[in-house]
């Protein structure tokens, strides 16, 4: 995943491993070999368009309307089609209300269009307070969240590790996240919740307590699901 930070000098681009302290309570039972946390890109302001969101200080958030409303406007003059005209007041509307393009309600048509521009408050925006700015594993953690990303756990002996997935993604997809073949082979997902993973203190307790479900391939991930994949090798 990557993130654009705007007007934050304490984040640097490069790529941060991001703590997670329900990470860290599955690993303090677990007691692994090794603790790998999910890991995203900090990108600087000229490959914003690369963003999956971006990350700017609250009094910055203006400059990111007035850029967009100064690029639909220099669209409007040079349209003549309909459709697309009538796209490019409802966002400039939008604008002048000093809102994100990312908060309008569009049509999936409209959506299509405006995949074509080259606008930056069509992605998530997080505004980051003065008194948050020192604060960077916080905020990444938080643009990861409202950029629509989650995590799914799995843990062992060797290693204990987060993998980051997007919402709404079934257990087949997760799967591909760990290894194509994983994806390919795939027979079921054995899936223990955090709270009863934690709960219970640990995956054998959790089974013997009946908290293992089994789930194919079209389970939707929850957030922090402990997930063991079975598949064809």
């Amino acid at each position: 995943m990557k993130i654009c930070c705007i007007a934050l000098p304490s984040i640097s681009p490069g790529k941060y491993n991001l703590k997670d302290s329900r990470l860290d309570q599955v690993d303090a039972i677990t007691k692994s070999k090794k603790k790998t946390y999910i890991q995203v890109e900090v990108i600087p302001e000229e490959k914003i368009l690369d963003a999956d969101a971006i990350l700017v200080d609250s009094d910055s958030r203006m400059d990111l309307v007035l850029r967009d409303l100064e690029f639909v406007e220099t669209r409007l003059s040079r349209v003549s089609e309909e459709g697309e005209k009538s796209l490019l007041l409802k966002l400039k509307s939008s604008l002048e209300k000093e809102e994100f393009i990312a908060q309008m309600e569009l049509s999936v048509e409209e959506k299509l269009v405006l995949s074509g521009y080259s606008v930056w408050t069509n992605k998530p925006v997080v505004l980051a307070a003065k008194d948050q700015q020192e604060d960077a594993n916080g905020l990444l953690l938080r643009a990861v969240e409202e950029a629509g990303y989650v995590s799914f756990f799995t843990t062992g002996e060797k290693e204990t590790r987060a993998w980051l997935i997007r919402k709404g993604v079934c257990a087949w997809e997760a799967a591909g996240a760990i290894h194509s073949d994983i994806q390919k082979g795939f027979i079921r997902a054995e899936i223990i919740s955090f709270s009863d993973f934690i709960q219970h203190g640990g995956e054998t307790v959790a089974k013997q307590a009946g908290k293992l479900r089994v789930e194919q391939k079209e389970y939707i991930m929850q957030d922090t699901d402990l997930a063991n994949f079975r598949f064809n090798k």
